[in-house]
């Protein structure tokens, strides 16, 4: 039914789901708490909506393409009041949220990092966050920190959640089918809830190491040891970022404090 009332479009990143199957599951990987209100980003043609709406949990959907809103307000009316055109990286959350909710979605490819950098800014109000993005990405999300596929999404995440790589999608199961395999993971905040040392600090020292992720420590991190910086002879400094723990990098940050 959807084709013929909404095209996908590149600009968006849009690729829609079509498997029922996949759709359930991917519905099937938040905790049911009965009363923790879901929000879905990109609910497109719904086929993941319907399964959200199953699980009797309050949802609300936030979606950018106009045609998808129209298509989702003509097909759910249980929605009515709780469909959001809105672009999702530009929305004040505490507006919508006065109280912990989830975050699920069958993420747009090219902006997935964004989203899930813009869910750490809610950290202490979002117990989870699910869904679908390029395989590369979530494997990346998943990998433990210290390995060599760890990246600066890898440790800023990991700092907050735990990550669960859960199954791969393949291509087939979409329209237009993307031309990489996609995979769904879930994150679960975990018990910190402070880091140890400056976040800030540890944000500029983590995308620091790994603007130049090839070089060690001392090199990658230079700009912010300077030049005669007594710190810069520690021997973790003689290692790559790919190569420190999220621990690790705290550490590392109260040096540079």
């Amino acid at each position: 039914m959807y084709r013929r009332e909404i095209r996908p479009k590149k600009a968006l990143g849009q690729h829609f789901l079509k498997d029922m199957s996949v759709a359930e599951r991917i519905a099937g990987v938040l905790p049911g708490t009965a009363e923790l209100p879901v929000l879905e980003i990109g609910a497109g043609t719904g086929i993941l909506t319907r399964f959200l709406l199953q699980n009797r949990q309050p949802l609300t959907v936030v979606e950018i393409d106009k045609e998808s809103v129209i298509y989702l307000g003509k097909h759910y009316p249980e929605l009515q009041g709780r469909i959001v055109e809105a672009d999702f990286l530009k929305l004040d959350l505490n507006t919508l949220f006065p109280a912990p909710f989830a975050v699920i979605g069958n993420y747009p490819y090219n902006i997935s990092g964004q989203i899930f950098f813009k869910v750490l800014e809610y950290k202490d109000k979002i117990p989870f966050c699910a869904g679908m993005l390029q395989k590369e990405v979530a494997e990346r999300l998943a990998t433990p920190a210290g390995k060599r596929a760890c990246g600066i999404i890898t440790v800023l995440v990991q700092a907050w959640y735990d990550v669960e790589y859960l199954f791969t999608v393949e291509p087939e199961a979409f329209d237009p089918p993307p031309k990489v395999k996609s995979a769904v993971i879930r994150m679960t905040r975990n018990r910190r809830t402070e880091l140890g040392c400056d976040e800030t600090l540890f944000k500029t020292v983590v995308k620091t190491a790994f603007n130049r992720r090839r070089k060690t420590l001392r090199n990658s991190l230079k700009s912010l040891l300077g030049e005669n910086s007594a710190i810069a002879a520690l021997p973790v400094f003689d290692r790559r970022p790919e190569q420190l723990s999220v621990e690790e990098f705290i550490e590392l940050t109260r040096y540079f404090q």
